[in-house]
């Protein structure tokens, strides 16, 4: 007996700095956070309870909150489906058996380690500026240049495929599910005489279905926060059209110093990313598959 609690002494203290870093990180700022959504707090000044002062001016008096809402659900609509299903055909392209495939793997999954980065975001402003390298390459077919990042119209279509670049990591989970889908199934489908898209919306997206499910939940939390992109790329112009959320409170919190509003406006993000996953929890079990049981 004194041997297991032993035992259970050292496997605490393996991970106590990790119990210490979850508390002091990550519980103890979600709790206070909710606690200030209810106060008039400053980094400058002494915190002043407000009931729900900073919810009311979030709905009626707030110029930004709808205009930041409405871009980033066009984001997160425009963003999460372009990048699955990138991702889900690079995977199935780097499925097949090719000589120094995994050296194809390795480059494609590289955007995902330095994407999110600063520096990346500076060079796709770079990139896409008018006088940039996209629109040099489009002269030489003789397309007129597009005002990549100026145009409200295309702006946030432009900062959304930074994300979409960013496929790595969902390729790598549907090419894990790919090499799961049992190989007989194919065969007896050619043997049947199916073609390539019968084989693929009949076996290859059912036997997936899981693994996008999965895909799809952590991309669209993922979306919703979204914020060095935007913020680098465009600071949220031109006229507030690649304005996200994440800028809102960032603004309030770091720019304005209103950490009490920031509090309440990350907690409407929390509930409003709760309200999707679940939107999504519940769709699953009308186009999600599972082996033990079919649908």
């Amino acid at each position: 007996m004194k041997y297991y609690r032993s035992k259970n002494y050292i496997g605490l203290l393996y991970i106590s700095p990790w119990i210490a870093g979850f508390l002091l990180f990550k519980l103890y700022p979600f709790v206070m956070s909710f606690i200030y959504s209810f106060t008039e707090f400053s980094i400058l000044d002494k915190s002043v309870f407000t009931g729900l002062d900073n919810y009311i001016y979030m709905f009626t008096k707030d110029k930004l909150f709808f205009p930041a809402l409405k871009a980033t659900l066009a984001y997160v609509l425009m963003t999460v489906p372009m990048k699955i299903s990138f991702a889900l055909f690079v995977a199935m392209l780097l499925n097949m058996k090719l000589r120094s495939i995994n050296i194809f793997r390795t480059a494609y999954y590289l955007p995902s380690i330095f994407g999110g980065s600063v520096a990346v975001s500076v060079l796709w402003r770079f990139l896409f500026m008018k006088e940039g390298i996209v629109n040099k390459f489009l002269g030489f077919f003789g397309i007129k240049s597009i005002d990549w990042l100026g145009n409200p119209d295309v702006a946030l279509f432009t900062v959304s495929l930074l994300a979409v670049w960013q496929f790595g990591s969902s390729m790598v989970i549907f090419l894990a599910g790919l090499k799961q889908i049992p190989n007989e199934l194919y065969e007896a489908a050619i043997v049947d005489g199916a073609s390539r898209m019968r084989k693929f919306f009949s076996i290859t997206l059912p036997m997936i279905s899981p693994v996008m499910f999965f895909n799809l939940v952590m991309q669209t939390i993922n979306a919703f926060q979204e914020f060095t992109g935007p913020y680098v790329i465009t600071g949220g112009g031109p006229m507030n059209a690649t304005y996200v959320y994440s800028i809102l409170v960032y603004d309030n919190a770091f720019r304005y110093f209103r950490m009490g509003y920031s509090s309440a406006l990350s907690w409407v993000l929390f509930l409003l990313i709760m309200v999707f996953t679940a939107l999504l929890f519940k769709s699953s079990s009308y186009w999600t598959y599972y082996e033990d049981g079919g649908k």
